[in-house]
């Protein structure tokens, strides 16, 4: 498959590490003028450097913007009036025993993971429409359909984010524009790690200690592995082109086949 998104503009929130990075170093890849993006300038920086050394000829810019706060998203819009790929992958996630979870922290999971990715939808999406063309894609979790009982508040989160894409997709219906959701299973990356040595112990080397977590807590997995960011990626990728043209108001998985069903 040739896939080449020269002329479009892509941001991609929360990539400064892990899948956003994956994903904004991807896009760049295939010819996407890609808009780096985290909370800090010197990790957008950073992140912004270690892509141009993995892709040479890439077209990027960072922008240093916290888009879960009404007045960094205006920022960031403001420098930003106009992209044709929007990847909402900002998001946060972490262990909590369910009655112990404060107002506060659920307050704080759904800024992050659920309004942030509204906010720039609602900025980015008109001009997609007038255009004829764009895509907004939420990177999403098996957590969304299947969820964890170690962390509730982000499992409804990520369920609150399909329902938010297929909303949005009705929206922007006969459009030529696309949203979609994009499940990602259980992924290798260094929250990752932290999250799995927090589990099953900070004692184990990784390959023992990435077994048992599979085993143990994500046991559903048909990969048996956890999935590696560029895989994630990947997907992206192919949605954000125009061949995925008839794909719109979908939960696409890349997820190992750990959720349990015969449907997408």
């Amino acid at each position: 498959m040739d896939i080449d998104l020269s002329g479009r503009t892509a941001l991609v929130t929360g990539s400064t590490q892990g899948i956003g990075h994956a994903i904004a170093t991807r896009l760049a890849q295939a010819g996407a003028e890609v808009v780096v993006n985290g909370r800090s300038t010197e990790r957008v920086d950073a992140a912004v450097a270690a892509i141009r050394e993995a892709v040479p000829e890439a077209r990027l810019r960072g922008i240093a913007a916290d888009v879960a706060d009404d007045g960094g998203a205006a920022g960031l819009i403001a420098a930003l009036p106009s992209v044709d790929v929007l990847v909402n992958n900002l998001g946060i996630f972490g262990a909590a025993p369910v009655l112990e979870i404060d107002d506060a922290e659920w307050r704080r999971y759904f800024d992050v993971n659920v309004l942030a990715g509204i906010r720039l939808t609602r900025a980015y999406l008109p001009g997609m429409m007038e255009r004829g063309f764009g895509r907004v894609l939420s990177i999403s979790s098996d957590s969304s359909v299947v969820t964890p009982v170690e962390m509730v508040h982000y499992g409804v989160t990520k369920t609150a984010q399909l329902a938010v894409t297929r909303g949005f997709a009705k929206a922007a219906a006969g459009t030529g524009v696309t949203v979609n959701s994009v499940l990602a299973g259980p992924t290798h990356t260094g929250g990752v790690e932290d999250f799995v040595a927090e589990l099953v112990g900070d004692d184990l080397p990784w390959d023992e200690a990435q077994r048992r977590f599979m085993l143990e807590h994500r046991p559903q997995s048909l990969l048996q592995r956890l999935i590696e960011p560029v895989e994630i990626a990947n997907m992206v990728v192919y949605l954000s082109s125009d061949l995925a043209s008839a794909t719109t108001g979908g939960a696409v998985r890349v997820d190992g086949g750990y959720v349990d069903s015969i449907l997408p």
